[in-house]
């Protein structure tokens, strides 16, 4: 095979080697989605080296021969470009797993006609040696495929550079001039194609320039790539710093419109499509106007706002942060996204247990103070008492009649012990519920004889209503304890000569308990204590003493009994506490059977 080389020759084969070693070793240096820059350039150094030695040839075989090898870089140089920008400019091709076959498929089809074009020319209709230049060239008569190839190349160097400049349109200086040096890095080549396959630019009616036109581009832009690190800001800067930010990060210009944003911004703050290069803040916080006002001041500062995300209302702390260039005038402001959601919440939650733990705590000093006071002033009053009759002060006469008042705190003290009791076993973890199929009726009843004799002396009826054939789960201790305090708390505010009623109402699955006074009511200071669960003491129509530790057992109660409590009442005209509680509806069904 003989080889004649000429000047045009030996230039595009030193450097297409050039160019193709430079882009080998940039593919190795570089982040991935810049390598195919460089597979871009070993495409185009390919072409230009076999297309260096069809200049060498001096047969019409020979040219053939290395034009077949020329087509392995022209046919995949726009394939990679596309590819490139596609990779450079981060889109997401997750989706679509169909989209770099298909940018390869015209490509290898092109390459497998050139190889057998002798059976079919599609490619080349018609070829020959031109005699007339300083060295042989090869001529061609263009086949039916050949127009194909050129316009499929044309358009992927065009799609490749619409891809990178809507990506970094809207970008910072930097950013922009890579960009618009890429865009001029394939421009010129084409340019020097377009003149040739019209035949403007076409020197011995057969040279094509095109290949010297892409090397020389090529070898600058490696150049810019080894020398000044041009394409390694953005994967450095952008893909390893910005995306793994788990902070929302949203870049505005000076008109106010996206020049840059983070993964998390795109698929953790927002719909995936609502966000865009070049999209306006006004736009994109159309709901939010006082994040519109962030990017518009264009200031150091910081707001808490509710966004709803996925039909779920988030809380998130927006910080802006002013970007300034070297005279210190504003171009632009960064938006860092937080969602303090469950920060906010955790720290409600520590608010709310640090209250509950004080309420506690003023509880147990209420409690000793109960224990100290009003269980030990009784007990020691009795034992004085005792003491004075052994010794004769008190006469037997003036102790019978003292019997009656002794008696009477004697209920209040037994009550008081009940309820102390009970309230150190709720607060135990041993306690537990042993629900049962309870005859309410009868429970009623019975807390109403231990209740009836001070009821009397306040002239007070109890009256008993619908308890016929009810029965309800629960446990029995606690279900008692809770009839026994709403039953006695309605006599103690109570005015003598007036009534209390008790009623049941049978719903579908409960059981309705009330249990109404029509006493002096409760205030509506004392009824928000009542439903915030803080406990509080009230004496009674007849100056009767509590320790507001009844209630709040009470509703402790009814929540482990599955039940509720609700309250209703009126200064001056008295107070209605029901309760509801699971009913046994079959165990009723069978008793009636």
């Amino acid at each position: 095979m003989e080889l004649i080389f000429n000047p045009f020759a030996l230039a595009l084969i030193i450097s297409s080697l050039t160019v193709g070693g430079l882009s080998v070793y940039i593919g190795i240096k570089v982040e991935s989605s810049v390598k195919w820059i460089a597979f871009v350039m070993l495409s185009f150094s390919i072409w230009g080296f076999f297309y260096g030695l069809e200049l060498a040839s001096q047969t019409l075989e020979n040219m053939l021969f290395w034009s077949k090898f020329q087509y392995i870089g022209l046919v995949l140089a726009p394939s990679c470009w596309v590819v490139f920008s596609l990779k450079y400019t981060g889109y997401d091709t997750s989706n679509k797993p169909w989209i770099y076959p298909a940018i390869f498929t015209l490509p290898v089809i092109t390459f497998l006609i050139v190889l057998s074009n002798e059976w079919h020319l599609l490619h080349y209709k018609n070829t020959w040696v031109l005699t007339e230049a300083p060295f042989p060239l090869l001529g061609i008569e263009k086949g039916a495929w050949y127009p194909v190839q050129i316009v499929y190349s044309y358009f992927f160097y065009f799609l490749g550079t619409v891809i990178l400049w809507t990506r970094f349109r809207y970008a910072n200086i930097h950013f922009k001039f890579q960009t618009k040096l890429l865009i001029v890095a394939g421009f010129f080549p084409l340019m020097v194609n377009i003149l040739y396959q019209l035949s403007w630019i076409k020197p011995y009616e057969g040279l094509d320039l095109t290949p010297f036109a892409f090397i020389f581009t090529y070898f600058l832009i490696s150049i810019a790539i080894l020398r000044f690190n041009l394409l390694n800001l953005k994967p450095v800067a952008r893909d390893k710093i910005l995306d793994v930010m788990p902070r929302g990060v949203v870049v505005f210009d000076q008109q106010e419109k996206i020049v840059d944003f983070n993964a998390a911004s795109k698929t953790f703050f927002f719909h995936s499509k609502k966000i865009r290069m070049g999209q306006l803040a006004t736009e994109l916080f159309s709901e939010n106007p006082e994040i519109q006002k962030l990017v518009r001041d264009q200031a150091n500062q910081s707001i808490d706002c509710r966004l709803v995300i996925r039909e779920e209302e988030r809380i998130f702390r927006v910080e802006s942060l002013q970007i300034l260039d070297n005279k210190t005038l504003s171009i632009g402001v960064v938006l860092f996204f937080d969602d303090i959601t469950n920060q906010i919440k955790t720290n409600e939650q520590l608010k709310q247990q640090a209250k509950d733990l004080q309420q506690l705590n003023d509880l147990k000093d209420k409690f000793f103070s109960i224990i100290s006071h009003d269980l030990k002033g009784p007990v020691f009053g009795v034992k004085e008492l005792i003491h004075l009759t052994q010794n004769g002060t008190v006469t037997e006469e003036e102790f019978l009649g003292m019997i009656p008042e002794i008696s009477k705190n004697m209920e209040h003290v037994a009550l008081l012990l009940d309820n102390l009791l009970a309230w150190t076993s709720s607060q135990l973890k041993g306690e537990y519920l042993q629900p049962e199929i309870l005859d309410l009726n009868k429970l009623i009843l019975s807390q109403k004889n231990l209740l009836d004799r001070i009821a009397l002396e306040k002239s007070i009826s109890i009256e008993i209503k619908g308890f016929e054939n009810s029965w309800v789960i629960a446990d029995k201790n606690m279900l008692e304890l809770i009839i026994r305090n709403l039953m006695s708390n309605s006599i103690k505010f109570s005015g003598s000569g007036t009534k209390v009623l008790v009623t049941c109402e049978k719903q579908e699955e409960h059981l309705k308990i009330c249990f109404q006074d029509f006493g002096v009511g409760i205030s509506d200071e004392n009824l928000q204590k009542l439903n915030d669960g803080i406990s509080f003491t009230t004496r009674g129509e007849s100056n009767e003493t509590g320790t507001g530790l009844g209630l709040l057992l009470v509703k402790e109660y009814i929540m482990k009994n599955h039940g509720s409590m609700t309250v209703q009442s009126k200064e001056g005209e008295g107070s209605k506490f029901c309760v509801t509680l699971p009913r046994s509806y079959e165990f009723e069904l069978s008793r009636l059977n």
